[in-house]
């Protein structure tokens, strides 16, 4: 019954976000509260609910001051050498910045924290993204999906999990997968171009203001004439060096914009707007924008470093860290009270959204673990294996990583399901270093989840839907992750 309870609760919170019946926090909290309710356990809910957000409160608040660091890091300037080095490689063309997403958030991923990189990369790329008037889901899967392969570093948490969980070194896991991820990395990078193509077929040629269109582009995309100049006859278009597009559509058709000088989306908090370059280049973050703190930019620069160095030593825990370099980079940056009073009023709407969905994730996890939904489905999934797939298992323990990991948290998979297939597959002579190896594959899918926090941060920058981003980035990401089952085993690491 609980089995059936918990597939049937995963599948009504999926299905109502992506047909936008319910936002994700409503969703978050009734279905599970419905669903405890359903499994006779209704009394039980608010000691549920209680556990869930106890252990999802140090993720809560290291998302916090995180967004918080590093919407400050954009506000004086950290991050716009990358951003300008990102724009001359694009050239403002649709290919190539969505290929330059891929390259950046695989990147920034080497310092395994997935909140992280998608608050640089949505950062850098999304004042691109809306001047040029393409998709946000294309940004914000590509950027996940990259971020999915990478989040496989030893220290990124899968692989010690399953290191733990099984009593293995994260380096025998990890060393012999690195080709089968490579492989992974590489089909997202193409997958990036194929979307880039799509992409720039749809919007047609563009050229930034003292920039050239790639001479290889043919044919006038149908973009809003604020973002194009006046030769709209030619198979070039030039994007307005004006004011920032202040809004624009996510779905597949170009986006409506619409142009304020006040308006500011070069990131979903900072109030950093964009702007033409100088020498006539686009700028993509404004360079004359009060916030930026150019005499302390090696400040901000060796800050960030050792936090990102601490947090890989694990020399404090990650919450912690982020609490103290928010604070200093608060303090040292902005040391007038109105002014530390409005940089944090101006990342606040992130603070809470992201925040706000967290806690309401607890609710959804303290219900599928408490009632025990999440042990009988994964009972269930154990049995359900033919007792002739025993020799295969490394191959069903890489093809249930994909469903496990994005229904389940990865603590849930990999220290209750993993040792369960271990078991079975020593069993049957399968060595569980392979069954390491394997449970890896489904992690590109499971950046994705509802149930990973990082992934609200993503969309929330990105002022996307969380059901238009599941809906356009599922298939890839599943994509993805049987592409790296099938180069480990035919590289035979699994």
């Amino acid at each position: 019954m609980l089995t059936f309870l918990g597939f049937a609760m995963i599948a009504t919170f999926l299905v109502l976000i992506m047909m936008k019946k319910m936002s994700p926090i409503a969703a978050l909290v009734l279905i599970p509260a419905l669903f405890c309710v359903f499994a006779g356990k209704g009394a039980h809910l608010g000691d549920y609910v209680i556990e869930g957000v106890g252990k999802l409160a140090p993720t809560a608040a290291m998302l916090m001051f995180a967004i918080v660091y590093f919407g400050l890091m954009i506000d004086v300037g950290l991050f716009d050498p990358i951003v300008r080095g990102i724009l001359r490689f694009c050239k403002a063309d649709p290919m190539r910045v969505v290929v330059g997403t891929a390259v950046l958030a695989a990147i920034v991923s080497l310092d395994g924290d997935g909140s992280t990189t998608f608050m640089i990369t949505v950062s850098a790329m999304y004042p691109l993204y809306k001047r040029l008037g393409l998709s946000l889901v294309v940004m914000t899967g590509v950027a996940a999906t990259a971020n999915g392969v990478m989040n496989t570093l030893p220290w990124g948490g899968p692989t010690a999990r399953a290191a733990t969980a099984l009593k293995l070194d994260a380096a025998d896991i990890f060393v012999p997968m690195i080709p089968a991820l490579a492989v992974g990395l590489l089909f997202v990078f193409a997958l990036a171009y194929v979307l880039g193509l799509r992409e720039r077929r749809r919007v047609g040629a563009l050229a930034l203001p003292g920039q050239k269109a790639p001479e290889d582009v043919k044919g006038v995309g149908d973009v809003q004439e604020d973002l194009v100049g006046a030769a709209t006859g030619s198979t070039a278009q030039t994007v307005s060096a004006g004011p920032v597009v202040s809004s624009a559509g996510t779905g597949p058709g170009p986006a409506a914009a619409s142009t304020s000088p006040s308006t500011s989306p070069s990131t979903a908090t900072s109030g950093a707007g964009s702007g033409p370059d100088p020498e006539g280049g686009f700028q993509g973050l404004d360079p004359d924008r009060p916030t930026l703190r150019p005499r302390l930019y090696w400040f901000n620069a060796g800050l960030t470093v050792a936090l990102l160095t601490a947090m890989i030593m694990e020399w404090l825990p990650i919450p912690v860290l982020f609490l103290l370099g928010a604070a200093l980079a608060l303090t040292v940056n902005f040391p007038h009270m109105p002014d530390q009073k409005a940089r944090i009023a101006a990342h606040a709407d992130n603070v809470l959204n992201v925040a706000g969905m967290v806690f309401a994730a607890a609710v959804f996890t303290g219900v599928l673990t408490g009632t025990g939904m999440v042990k009988d489905m994964a009972d269930w999934l154990v049995g359900a294996i033919p007792e002739g797939m025993g020799p295969h298992m490394a191959l069903v323990t890489g093809l249930l990583s994909l469903p496990l990991t994005y229904f389940m948290s990865n603590d849930g998979f990999y220290f209750g399901v993993l040792p369960v297939l271990a078991e079975a597959g020593a069993a049957h002579g399968v060595s569980p270093l392979e069954i390491a190896r394997a449970s890896l594959v489904g992690q590109a899918l499971h950046m994705s989840s509802p149930l990973v926090p990082a992934v609200y941060v993503l969309v929330g920058m990105a002022r996307v839907e969380f059901g238009d981003h599941t809906r356009f980035t599922v298939k890839w990401a599943a994509l993805t992750s049987l592409v790296v089952l099938a180069a480990g085993m035919l590289f035979g690491i699994i």
